[in-house]
């Protein structure tokens, strides 16, 4: 059908794929009769797409694109046996990761790496991901995991609203809009750390990412807690400060995970890679 859409012609097209008009046209009608509609008009020099036809031409060849790029991503794949693919949080990978990754593909110079950023938690066991940068308590079902880096936590704001709270006391910065990732376990730690009641008088934000928490207190709509070291840049470009109040240790940490009794040597450079990255 798309050959003879192409030429203008079904004689064009049995000749194009070395097979007979009769089968060109046969082919034609059973796409005809599962569609339920013409996709061709014949007229004397040819034939030409009906608008259904056209339509359905469109979604075939874009189905076909689709086919074609996964048989190339799939041939790639045998072809590259050092192919890995990195699960992350979205968050660790564009604040953390992607900065490195360059230097990352350096070290690994055999490696394709594919990063996937994502919220759920990857299988391990090949369907999914090869291996994953998780945070949490470093214990996962079926994996084994090594401690990556540990965050060291303190509170920041834009640089106008952590002037207006320089020598003030520590409460009232639960005065202003206090910006959280998911919970409130990192406020909740800093006022514990602070000795002072955790009772947000200015409003509270939630966000699902924390680069996201982190450009809402850059606008100076509230209060962060920095996660070292993903708030580096935003700290030392300047535009986030520390303000006063405690620093400390985070419960959660980054882990490097894999399948239990993962011996590919290539997701051991990685991580190896990775956490010679983290130390520095």
């Amino acid at each position: 059908m798309l050959a003879a859409a192409r030429l203008g012609s079904f004689s064009a097209a049995a000749v194009d794929l070395g097979i007979t008009h009769g089968s060109v046209s046969r082919r034609v009608y059973a796409v005809e009769s599962w569609l339920g509609t013409p996709v061709f008009v014949r007229h004397g020099r040819g034939v030409r797409l009906t608008p259904a036809g056209e339509h359905f031409s469109r979604q075939v060849e874009s189905a076909l694109a689709k086919i074609a790029d996964v048989a190339v991503d799939l041939r790639a794949a045998r072809a590259t046996p050092s192919r890995l693919r990195l699960s992350v949080l979205p968050s660790f990978a564009r604040l953390w990761l992607m900065p490195r990754l360059a230097e990352l593909q350096r070290a690994c110079p055999g490696l394709m790496l594919q990063v996937l950023p994502e919220h759920r938690i990857a299988n391990l066991d090949g369907s999914d991901a090869d291996l994953a940068i998780r945070f949490g308590g470093g214990r996962w079902p079926g994996t084994e995991a090594q401690l990556l880096m540990k965050e060291r936590l303190f509170a920041v704001a834009a640089p106008k609203l952590a002037k207006t709270l320089r020598d003030q006391p520590l409460a009232a910065i639960l005065g202003e809009a206090l910006l959280h990732d998911s919970d409130t376990q990192h406020w909740r730690s800093w006022c514990e750390q602070a000795g002072v009641a955790y009772r947000p008088r200015g409003g509270e934000r939630r966000f699902d990412d924390y680069d996201l928490v982190l450009a809402t207190a850059e606008a100076g709509l509230g209060v962060a807690i920095a996660r070292w070291p993903l708030a580096k840049t935003a700290l030392d470009s300047g535009r986030l400060v520390r303000v006063a109040g405690p620093e400390f240790t985070g419960k959660k940490a980054h882990y490097v995970v894999t399948r239990n009794g993962e011996t590919r040597l290539a997701v051991h450079q990685l991580m190896s890679v990775l956490m010679a990255m983290a130390a520095t």
